[in-house]
């Protein structure tokens, strides 16, 4: 898919990635985001922990944001968006984008095509991550992290809580 959202931009259609994993450390893969960010695609990583990729590097990676969310929990979920046009794909998956995963070990991902659930996982899964202001980090230039920090005048917005709070009024 990462191929597929490359090429299209290349030919003039605007193109959208965001993976939310725990690891990003097989150089192929890592490759791949790269040149699709060349060619125009924006590219948003939330990565909890290893992640090979340098970000927002000019000239190299400057469309590639990279932000690891460290909040309460120790989240696990795998979910990888990619968009050309207005054709959207989401994907579920028990694999990082890890050497080991895609090579020695048997993961799974699936598509999710039920639109109304694809859109509660962007929503809940994607859209709710990145705007985290509260548990965010991200990768800098220098390869160190930053916490966010919500803009003056802007509500801390922590994803992990406000998943909290919809799911207890629900109960």
């Amino acid at each position: 898919m990462v191929d597929k959202v490359s090429k299209a931009s290349m030919h003039g259609e605007p193109g959208r990635i965001i993976l939310k994993m725990n690891s990003l450390t097989d150089e192929k893969l890592a490759r791949q985001l790269v040149l699709a960010g060349q060619r125009g695609v924006d590219i948003d990583l939330m990565v909890r922990g290893a992640c090979i990729l340098p970000a927002q590097r000019e000239g190299f990676t400057e469309r590639i944001k990279v932000r690891s969310i460290i909040g309460r929990f120790l989240e696990h979920s795998r979910v990888y968006y990619f968009r050309t046009g207005d054709k959207e794909h989401l994907y579920l998956s028990s694999a990082d984008w890890m050497n080991r995963n895609m090579m020695r070990r048997i993961e799974i991902a699936w598509p999710v095509l039920d639109k109304a659930l694809r859109q509660r996982i962007i929503d809940e899964c994607l859209v709710a991550y990145l705007c985290d202001n509260t548990d965010a980090w991200e990768l800098q230039v220098d390869g160190s992290y930053v916490r966010k920090q919500p803009l003056q005048m802007q509500p801390h917005l922590s994803a992990q809580i406000e998943l909290m709070k919809k799911f207890q009024q629900k109960n």
